[in-house]
């Protein structure tokens, strides 16, 4: 089975539900709140088929989008260029960033950072970002919280039947914590009364909070803020996003930077 091979045509007609501006709301707000600058250059870290971006540039952001999926970012580009946006996408790894560009905030939404699901790739994808960011610059991302995989995302099955496609959602428990396995299995109309059927699997993983602080630290960032679900309030036993705010520390910060003393407060609204 394949991850998004066949998927990104259906991706937006699937997710038209998604919270897609809230996402955009919230990220404008941290920026607006931490940023070095009101408009600051941006990267959007697993841009899938761009919808976030389209958002941010209709607003006149400068905003660049990579994925690992071509087929998500053929998609993207399609989108963009009908209404009349021509941003630069790239196909790469999020470990493995290779850009000639640096940039001011680098996000990764939408389950973007749960496809990682070792302790070593996270590390690597922070570090692969710490090298495009601006100094001082932002690295915003969300995942699902320990609470949300363990007991609503795991062990469950969702089916719906539109006009054009079906599909069947089951979802398993993996061999780690916090890790949880999805198999999907679609049918698209062709023609009348005949369908395609395709499967795709997704592994993601999400861990506790303080794992990804402590990484964060490893990788050379200040973790600005931790907050839940769309809002700027910390998260608890009951949230379901974790999004979290850091920033880059410069080179000669990293040496003699103390930790008791370097810790900002929740910023709340």
């Amino acid at each position: 089975m394949t991850t998004y091979k066949h998927f990104a045509s259906l991706y937006d007609d699937l997710m038209e539900n998604a919270p897609y501006e809230e996402w955009s709301r919230w990220l404008l707000e941290a920026i607006d709140e931490y940023a070095n600058s009101p408009y600051p250059k941006i990267l959007d870290v697993g841009c899938g088929t761009g919808t976030i971006l389209s958002h941010l540039l209709t607003k006149g952001y400068d905003v660049q989008g990579i994925d690992r999926s071509e087929n998500m970012l053929a998609v993207a580009q399609h989108k963009l260029n009908k209404q009349g946006f021509h941003p630069l996408l790239l196909c790469q790894d999020m470990r493995y960033l290779e850009l000639t560009s640096s940039y001011e905030v680098i996000y990764l939404f939408c389950d973007t950072l749960n496809y990682l699901v070792t302790e070593e790739d996270i590390l690597q994808a922070f570090r692969s970002c710490y090298q495009h960011l601006d100094e001082g610059g932002l690295l915003v991302f969300d995942v699902h919280s320990m609470n949300y995989v363990e007991n609503t995302l795991q062990g469950v099955s969702f089916a719906d039947a539109a006009e054009n496609v079906s599909y069947i959602w089951n979802t398993f428990a993996g061999q780690a914590r916090g890790e949880v396995e999805q198999e999907l299995t679609f049918f698209v109309e062709r023609e009348e009364a005949l369908y395609e059927r395709f499967d795709e699997y997704h592994l993601q993983r999400t861990f506790p909070v303080e794992h990804y602080k402590a990484w964060l630290s490893e990788s050379s960032f200040i973790t600005l803020g931790v907050f839940a679900d769309f809002s700027f309030h910390p998260p608890d036993e009951d949230s379901d996003r974790v999004f979290f705010v850091a920033k880059k520390l410069s080179n000669h910060k990293k040496k003699g930077y103390n930790k008791k003393t370097g810790n900002p407060s929740f910023y709340k609204r």
